[in-house]
C-alpha cells in the first residue's frame, strides 16, 4: 500500500494529510464492508431492533409513569375525605361561632367543600362526595362519614383506555 500525500504547507499537518490521505484511498476500495466491497448481511439490523422494542419500551414507561400518577391521586382522594370528615365534625348541630351565630352545615355545604377544596386534578378525571349521617342526626357524638369515589381514566399508548374507579371513606365523630 502506497501513501497518498497531500500537499500542506505546515511541517505539522503533514501527517494528518497522511492519515486523510490513507483513509480516502481505502475508503474507495470498501473498508470495512466485507470481503470485495460487499455490504454485509447485517447492515440496518439495529435499525429493526430498535423500532420493534421502542413501542414496548414506551409502553412500559408511560405506563409505569400512569401507576405513579394513580398511586398519588388514590392518596389524594383518602386524604380529601379525611378532610371532609374533619370539617364535619366541627359543624356538626351544636357548632356555634364567637358571636353566638350557628354555623351548622348541611352534608351538601360539606360536600361542596371537599370537591371545591380538593387537590389539583392532575388524573383528569371526575369526583363524587357523598356525605351521611349513620347515626341519623348532627349531634355531639354522633358519627359523620364522607365517601369519595374518583374516576380516574387510565391511558397508555398502544393500550385500550379505561376508567379507574377509586373509593375512599372516612368516619369521625362530631366534636361540636
Amino acid at each position: 500500500m502506497r501513501p497518498v500525500w497531500i500537499r500542506v504547507r505546515s511541517r505539522g499537518l503533514r501527517a494528518a494529510g497522511l492519515i486523510v490521505g490513507l483513509i480516502r484511498r481505502e475508503g474507495n476500495r470498501g473498508l470495512g464492508n466485507g470481503a470485495g466491497g460487499r455490504l454485509s448481511r447485517d447492515e440496518g439490523s439495529s435499525l429493526v431492533e430498535f423500532s420493534i422494542s421502542i413501542p414496548v419500551l414506551l409502553t412500559f414507561f408511560f405506563g409505569l409513569i400512569q401507576v405513579c400518577i394513580a398511586t398519588y391521586t388514590r392518596g389524594a382522594i383518602s386524604e380529601c375525605a379525611r378532610e371532609g370528615t374533619r370539617y364535619a365534625m366541627v359543624h356538626g348541630s351544636s357548632c356555634q361561632t364567637a358571636s353566638n351565630a350557628s354555623c351548622t352545615l348541611a352534608a351538601a355545604a360539606i360536600n361542596t367543600y371537599v370537591s371545591g377544596a380538593s387537590w389539583p386534578n392532575i388524573g383528569g378525571g371526575t369526583m363524587t362526595v357523598n356525605t351521611t349521617y349513620p347515626d341519623v342526626n348532627e349531634n355531639p357524638g354522633s358519627r359523620v362519614q364522607v365517601a369519595v369515589t374518583y374516576a380516574f381514566p387510565f391511558r397508555i399508548p398502544f393500550i385500550p383506555s379505561g376508567t379507574l374507579t377509586m373509593h375512599s371513606t372516612s368516619v369521625m365523630y362530631i366534636a361540636q
